[in-house]
C-alpha cells in the first residue's frame, strides 16, 4: 500500500464570507498541490472541503499520514464524534443540530478507503507545509473579493 503524507488548511475571511483552502499530497518525494474556493462560506467548511479534496485526488487505498491544523476536523474524526452524529440523523449529543452534514457525509466515506493517521499541528506557528497550504487557501479566498 502507498504511503502519502497529506497537509491541509482551509480559510475564512469574515467568517462567514469568502474562503479558500488548500491541500498538498507528497509521495516519494513528489508533491502535488490542490486549492480552491467559495464566494460565501465558512472556515470550517473550507478545512472540511481541503481533507475531502485531498483524499479524492487518490485513485487507490492508501496509508495516509493526514497533518491539519482543524481541531474541528481532526477531533471529529479520531474522537468519533461525527460518525455519532451521522448514526443521530446529523444530531450532536445535545440534541442540536450537527453542522456541515453535507461535507461530513463526504468524508466519512472518503476515510473509509483509506488507513488514516491523523496529525495536528498549531496553525500560524512554522509548519512548512501548513503555513504553505494556508498560503493557497488565503490566495484562494482573495480570488472572491471586490
Amino acid at each position: 500500500m502507498k504511503h502519502i503524507d497529506i497537509y491541509t488548511d482551509g480559510s475564512c475571511r469574515c467568517n462567514p464570507g469568502p474562503g479558500g483552502w488548500g491541500a498538498i499530497l507528497v509521495y516519494k518525494g513528489i508533491e502535488k498541490e490542490l486549492c480552491g474556493g467559495e464566494k460565501e462560506t465558512t472556515n470550517n467548511r473550507m478545512e472540511l472541503t481541503a481533507v475531502i479534496k485531498a483524499l479524492q485526488a487518490l485513485k487507490e487505498s492508501c496509508h495516509i499520514t493526514l497533518t491539519s491544523d482543524s481541531k474541528y476536523v481532526l477531533d471529529a474524526i479520531t474522537n468519533g464524534w461525527a460518525e455519532s452524529w451521522r448514526a443521530k440523523g446529523w444530531r450532536k449529543a445535545d440534541k442540536s443540530p450537527a453542522l456541515n452534514p453535507d461535507l461530513w457525509e463526504i468524508l466519512l466515506d472518503e476515510i473509509k478507503k483509506h488507513n488514516i493517521t491523523y496529525v495536528w499541528v498549531k496553525g500560524h506557528a512554522g509548519h512548512p507545509y501548513n503555513e504553505r497550504c494556508d498560503e493557497m487557501a488565503q490566495r484562494e479566498s482573495g480570488k472572491f473579493l471586490s
